[in-house]
Parts: structure tokens; sequence; C-alpha cells
């Protein structure tokens, strides 16, 4: 008869492993956001390239075919370089972000980006044939855009790291005040060259002008100094004098007053100028994003060395037979304190183990003080387009309208558009 065999029981993890374990998990975050970082770079690229397509593809349109010609092509083979830049992007970080906790909603929003832009051909060539309005064709793209927008989103709310989620935050508010800005080209490049604007097209105007302004202040609060400089220099340039010039011919024109078709060139010219360098900005957001990134990750590395290296030096010669309690509180004699049994560690052990263990949570509560901020801008903007979205639904009107009411609603009461945003929100559920 042969004797049975019993397979050796593990050792429980102790406070050291969850220790070392919670570092580890930390410099799996960080790693992950080396590799998104340069999926936004591919993104950013990609939106600024589609914009610009966007707009000459508006005054192509608006011009039954005479303007843009020749630049609509160019725009169209670099939309197609960033185009291959981010499908290489996706393709090289794949296994990760595949398998990242809580990605869910990321890969659908880049399954619903790559089925988006499968059809960008077909989009094109309605264009070349003057087979699309220029409104659809300006919806087109930037419903292509918002799509791309979206995984930025995704990005930032996905962040853990303080830092790391407040740089993603400015960067998103200032890609999406871009988009606007792109559109706001595209809206006055159709108008200018078809010599008027309607009431509809007057209004679109006014509305990107001002959520342009709103996403920029979000930047703001969020920006690095340098990117907040940038910012303001840009600001304080000449051409915004045209541009308000040009603007409030497009706002208030009135729309059986005709308008000098040249002055879409112009407009284009400007506008594009502004463009570019928001997306300097951009570009300065992103290397500042970069940076951050690699200098958070080399400090986890290092500290989870340093602690390894510790907690083992510390294990190997301060080691003891003798059950030790480690009190936890700031009173010894405090009655309601807890107490950990420390399995056979020594007392400069355990109190080392414990100290390393307080500095950890003490920093994790900072971090997620400090993360609150950036979660807070982000869910405040999830809400106002849940709010929108109720709005157009419920009374029947365009995204526009449903804005101006909501900004409308916000005046007459006095309150935040978040907080009326909000209660439109909480009030829809109720209801349903």
């Amino acid at each position: 008869m042969r004797a049975k065999s019993y397979a050796e029981p593990l050792p429980h993890p102790k406070a050291a492993d969850y220790l070392i374990a919670s570092k580890k998990c930390e410099l799996q975050s960080l790693a992950y956001f080396l590799q998104m970082g340069r999926l936004v770079l591919c993104i950013s690229n990609l939106i600024h390239a589609l914009q610009r397509e966007r707009g000459a593809s508006n005054i192509f349109i608006g011009s039954a075919g005479k303007r843009f010609k020749g630049q609509r092509l160019d725009y169209i083979s670099a939309s197609n370089l960033e185009r291959q830049h981010f499908e290489q992007a996706l393709h090289d970080i794949y296994n990760e972000i595949s398998v990242h906790p809580g990605s869910s909603r990321l890969l659908n929003h880049i399954a619903c980006v790559l089925h988006d832009l499968s059809g960008l051909e077909s989009r094109r060539l309605r264009v070349s044939k003057l087979d699309i309005s220029s409104e659809h064709a300006i919806s087109a793209y930037s419903d292509s855009i918002q799509m791309l927008l979206a995984v930025v989103f995704e990005a930032a709310n996905d962040a853990v790291d303080p830092t790391i989620a407040g740089i993603l935050v400015a960067m998103f508010n200032l890609m999406h005040g871009k988009e606007l800005a792109g559109q706001e080209r595209a809206v006055g490049s159709a108008g200018f060259s078809r010599g008027r604007f309607d009431d509809a097209l007057s209004q679109r105007m006014a509305h990107l002008i001002e959520a342009q302004n709103r996403c920029f202040e979000v930047f703001a609060n969020f920006a690095d100094p340098h990117s907040l400089a940038l910012w303001r220099h840009a600001n304080a340039s000449k051409r915004e004098d045209e541009v308000e010039r040009l603007r409030q011919l497009g706002c208030s024109i009135g729309r059986y007053k005709d308008l000098d078709p040249d002055l879409a060139d112009h407009w284009f010219e400007l506008m594009s100028q502004r463009i570019d360098e928001l997306k300097s900005i951009e570009d300065s957001l992103e290397s500042h994003f970069h940076t951050r990134c690699i200098e958070k990750y080399t400090g986890a590395k290092n500290s989870l060395a340093h602690q390894e290296t510790l907690i083992a030096s510390l294990d190997q010669h301060d080691h003891t037979p003798e059950p030790m309690l480690v009190v936890c509180g700031p009173q010894p004699e405090d009655p309601h304190a807890a107490a950990v049994q420390s399995e056979g560690v020594s007392q400069r052990f355990g109190r080392s183990i414990f100290d390393l263990v307080q500095q950890q949570a003490q920093r994790l509560q900072q971090m997620s003080d400090e993360l609150k901020a950036a979660k807070e801008a982000l869910e405040d903007r999830k809400t106002q387009e849940k709010a929108v979205q109720l709005l157009m639904n419920h009374r029947q009107v365009s995204n526009d309208e449903a804005h101006k009411l909501l900004r409308q609603l916000a005046m007459s009461q006095g309150k935040k558009l978040p907080d009326v945003a909000r209660s439109i929100v909480a009030m829809a559920e109720v209801l349903t």
C-alpha cells in the first residue's frame, strides 16, 4: 500500500507581500499609460489631418468645386498617412490594452473608430462628385472626430494617477476645443464661400464659439505652466482680432446680405493658423504627458526596488521567532486600537513594515484626493452631454438648441451648467 502524498501548503501572503503587490500594480498602470500616450499622440495627429480635410472639403462643396480642389487632395493624402500611423499604434499595443482591467469601454470606442474609418473613402467620393451638402459633410467628418475624441476621454477616465489624469483632462478639453474651432472653420468656410450665412449657420457658429470657450476654460485649469503660457500668447495674437471681426460677420450679417466669396480663403487661412497654433499647444501637452509618465514610471520602479531590498534586508538580518503585536493607533493604551499579529517577525521588522504600509496608504489617499478634481471635470462633461441628449429627445430639438436651452436654464436659475445638468438627469431618472 502506497503512502498518501500531500502537497506542501502554500505560505499565506504577509503584509509585505501585499505592499509589494500594491507597488507592482501601480507600476503596471503607469506602464499602460506610457503605451496610451503613443496612441493619444496618433489620435491628435489624425484628428488634425481630418480637420484640415473637412475644412477644404466644405470650401470645395460650397464653391461648387471651384476652390480648394488641389488642397483637398493634399489633405486627403496627409489624413491617410496619419491613419496608417494610428492603426499601426493600435496594432503595436493591442496585447497591452486588450487585457487591461476595465478597458471594455475604451476597446468599444476603438472598434467604433475603425468601423467609421472604413467608410471614409466612400464619403470622399461623394464630396468629389458634389453629391453631398456642406452640412452633411461637416456632420460626417465631425462624427468621425468625436469618435476619436471619445478614445482620449476614456483614457483620461481610466487614469488613476492624479498628475497623469490632470494632463489628460487638459489634453482632452484642448483637443475638443480645437475640434470645435475646426467645426467653426468648416461652418465659416461654407458660409463665406456661398457668399451668405442663413440663420441656422449663424446660430451654429455662435454655439461653437461659446462651446470652445467652455473647453478652453477647463483646459486652463489643468494645463501645465508652459502649455498655459503658449495658450495665453496665442490669445494675444493680432490674428484673433481679425478672427473676431469675421465671426461678427458670420453671426450677425443677416441671411439676405451677400458677402464677398473671397473671404472664404481669408477665413480659412486665419482659422488654420489658429488651429495650427492650438495643435502646437497640444504637442506641448503631449510632450509634458510623456515626460511625466516616464518620471512617474521610473520613480515607481525605483521605489519598488528599494522596498523589495529593504524588506529582504530586514527579514534576513533581524528575524526572531517570537511573535509580537504591532499596535495601530496614536496611543498604545487605546482599548479600541487595532492589533496586528506579526507572526514571528521581530519588533524592528514589524514596525518597519507598518511604517511602509502607512506611508503607502497616506500617499494613495493623497493621490485619491488630487484625482477627485480631474474626475469631477470629466463627470461634469458626461452629465452635461446626457442632459443635452435628454433635452433633445424631450423637446424634439437639435443638439445646438438643446445646448442653448441648457445655458438659458442655468442663467435663469443662477446656477452653474453642471448643476443644472445634474438636476435634469436626476429628474429624468425619477420619471423613467
